[in-house]
């Protein structure tokens, strides 16, 4: 089991001091450089020659320690397996934000590919001064520099002589990827190992000396307030540490972890609770939301003065429901509390964000907390992971001394964390006599998709305090990358287009990020829309995709796609091929996905049969892992299209565990699932974390039109849903 104490702080047995890095901007260089320019921010060297890289992005499952190593030793000249990797800590990593949105790679990979370039520059420098070479006759290899002559420098000798507290240059001779030897290899992950073997591979697992177990009892319903417990009674009982309440924050610690859960039933028993907030009947959610005061923005406007030309004019509405991380793992969090010092090890997606909203909280100035990111059993949002900490943090401050774990039971997990929103989008377009797109006129509505720290009064315990933080006020994310309308803008060529985002601000349950933000409805619904579009003109999906694209990496993923699942080919009755297309955020990854389902008209369940993607991220460092994450993203999205919706009732949410919150199962997964990556060598990554979310919903809807006759517009397309629409 993982161990918490002082060695922790160390790494690869040199102690890296925590340094100040300089915010000032630079524009001149690219991904996080503008932000943490120095190259000892990305790229440090120890006294013995190991070389330890820095970044401020988490592991969450995506590959990204493999693929940050990778790069790191690709420019450096090193083995893989000499470098060590220190990932998001308050104390030794530059402040990179959230890892999310796909941008690992475009902001922290680009930032450690320059500073490794820019530190291979010095090392070499330094040993042609030493050996009376030119550098640019010198290479490193097998962790030394070695000369044309045969003499070897070991960077043991060199680092001292080296000063990697410059910033890296605006321009820096990077390796040419004709002589790649490790990026774009499929070098075995990382973060594999222990999590097959059932090793020490999550937070999950943590077990320091001394530490105690906290379980959290929360309301019986959102916004309840609590009047009465009776606490002595659970505090008396064996192994019961003490019972700490403030206002309506409630918890119990205790010396071992069935102790903690025991009477956190116990208590739970005992509370009495006041009040909540109302939330509407599931029928009327979508009347709900629509009656909802909104805030209209119009973000993308082209070709409006002309007059909308004559055609057919077709119009479509799409919904999706609230839909839920659903973490395999419960949340959990580990702090540490000296009497003035915090320290808190969680798997959040923004420890410094968080080190902010625990700052605030406890009142407690920021270099005096420490917030390490360890990596969670589940976590590709704004999941119950940060008000894990959040309750971890108080609790430790109330038992100086001991490390405190709080685990969040499966209920917890379910009922609390922050969803996915509801959403709704209206499609209008005319057709023209050529069957192209002559007019587009779109409106998505749609909650915050970002309710995350730092403010404290985004973690769900302070809000509950005696003297509670409120709640900032929701807010929209700009453009281009957007949030409720992020891919709200079509990739495709349109004369004339109207595109508006309407902002609700009052939801009735709690949201935030959930995979893809607004994306993954937005893509669902244009990428159905032009579907029907392609039907109303009596043309092929793929060609009226493709007659309406100029961009040749748009066209190139979506012709590829088209020709390896073999497009057009028959299929046997009650099966179905739908196709989709987007590029994440319009300037990430492109991916076209086409698919073939299979529907069974007596109970309306749909079996998605195989799929065929063709991602274009850019250059590729580590083809496993963006094919993992397009995997495991098409399996997802099929999960969400096809189960996924948080229940409820004028009481709140009533999806407790997995049999009233479905997800898919094993036999749900495709017989064929191949994904095609086209390279591009030299070119900036691109994220591709979360590009096949919306092209999987829309492809799925888009296949059971061609199986069944029928066009589903609500997401989820569950089983009833599809065999209401059949009519059987």
């Amino acid at each position: 089991m993982t161990a918490l104490t002082r060695r922790t702080l160390l790494v690869g047995g040199a102690l890296l001091v925590g340094i100040g890095l300089p915010r000032q901007a630079r524009a001149a260089l690219p991904g996080s450089l503008a932000q943490a320019p120095r190259i000892d921010a990305w790229i440090r060297i120890g006294e013995d020659g190991a070389v330890t890289v820095m970044t401020g992005k988490a592991e969450l499952g995506q590959g990204l320690k493999t693929a940050l190593i990778q790069v790191a030793a690709e420019e450096l000249g090193l083995e893989p397996a000499s470098i060590r990797l220190v990932t998001a800590d308050t104390e030794l990593t530059p402040d990179e934000g959230y890892t999310a949105g796909s941008h690992s790679m475009q902001d922290s990979a680009t930032a450690i590919r320059h500073a490794a370039a820019a530190a291979r520059a010095l090392l070499l420098d330094t040993a042609g001064r030493r050996l009376g070479l030119p550098p640019d006759g010198l290479r490193i290899d097998g962790g030394a520099v070695a000369a044309p002559d045969g003499r070897r420098l070991p960077l043991a000798e060199v680092a001292p002589e080296v000063e990697l507290d410059a910033p890296v240059p605006e321009r820096v001779s990077l390796r040419d990827p004709a002589t790649y030897t490790l990026v774009g290899q499929p070098l075995p992950r990382v973060d594999i190992p222990a999590k097959v073997a059932g090793g020490a591979a999550y937070v999950q697992d943590i077990r320091a000396p001394g530490m105690v177990h906290a379980r959290i009892v929360r309301p019986p319903r959102p916004g309840a307030r609590l009047v009465n417990v009776d606490a002595d009674a659970v505090a008396s009982r064996p192994g019961v540490i003490r019972v700490h309440r403030d206002g309506s924050f409630l918890a119990v610690l205790a010396e071992r972890e069935y102790a903690a859960v025991t009477a956190m039933r116990a208590l739970a028993k005992g509370a009495v609770w006041q009040g909540g907030t109302p939330v509407p009947e599931p029928d009327a959610l979508f009347s709900d939301l629509a009656g909802m005061p909104a805030k209209r923005t119009l973000i993308h406007a082209a070709g409006l003065d002309a007059p909308v030309p004559p055609g057919r004019r077709i119009a479509a509405q799409y919904r999706r429901r609230y839909q839920m991380h659903g973490s395999i793992g419960p949340s959990c969090a580990v702090a540490e509390f000296d009497g003035s010092r915090l320290t808190v090890w969680s798997h959040a997606q923004g420890m410094f964000p968080l080190r902010k909203a625990l700052a605030e909280m406890l009142a407690l100035p920021e270099e005096q907390v420490r917030c390490i990111h360890v990596e969670g059993s589940g976590c590709y949002g704004h999941n119950g992971a940060d008000d894990a900490a959040g309750d971890a943090a108080l609790l430790a401050r109330a038992l100086p001394g001991r490390p405190v774990r709080v685990q969040y039971t499966r209920e917890q997990e379910h009922l609390w964390e922050p969803y996915g929103g509801a959403m709704m989008t209206e499609a209008s377009a005319v057709l023209g006599p050529d069957g192209r797109i002559a007019d587009w006129d779109y409106a998505v509505r749609s909650p915050t998709h970002l309710t995350r720290p730092p403010g404290a009064g985004q973690l769900l315990s302070a809000r509950m305090l005696e003297t509670p933080f409120a709640a900032p006020p929701p807010k929209a994310l700009p453009q281009p990358e957007g949030g409720g309308d992020r891919n709200a803008i079509p990739l495709y060529r349109l004369p004339r287009a109207r595109v508006a985002h309407d902002f609700v601000s009052d939801m009735p349950l709690r949201v935030s990020a959930l995979r893809s933000l607004g994306a993954y409805m937005n893509v669902f619904s244009i990428e159905s829309f032009c579907d029907e579009l392609a039907d109303a003109a009596g043309a092929d999906p793929v060609a009226f995709r493709l007659k309406h694209l100029d961009d040749p990496r748009a066209r190139a993923v979506i012709e590829a796609a088209a020709s390896r699942f073999g497009w057009g080919q028959a299929l046997p009755k009650g099966r179905g091929a739908g196709f989709a297309f987007a590029r994440y955020k319009n300037l990430a990854a492109y991916c076209a996905l086409a698919v073939e389902v299979e529907v069974t008209r007596e109970s309306g369940r749909v079996r998605l049969v195989r799929a065929q993607a063709a991602v274009d991220a850019g250059q590729v460092v580590n083809p496993h892992g963006i094919r993992d994450q397009i995997e495991g993203g098409i399996i997802q999205a099929m999960s969400w299209s096809l189960f996924e919706a948080v229940a409820h009732d004028a009481e709140g949410p009533t999806s407790r565990d997995w049999s009233t919150y479905p997800i898919a199962r094993f036999p749900d997964i495709p017989e064929r699932l191949d994904v095609h990556l086209i390279d591009r060598p030299g070119q900036p990554f691109l994220g591709a974390g979360e590009v096949a979310q919306g092209p999987t919903a829309a492809a799925l809807g888009n296949a059971i039109r061609r199986a069944a006759g029928v066009r589903l517009r609500e997401l989820p397309m569950r089983p009833e849903m599809v065999k209401a629409a059949i009519g059987v």
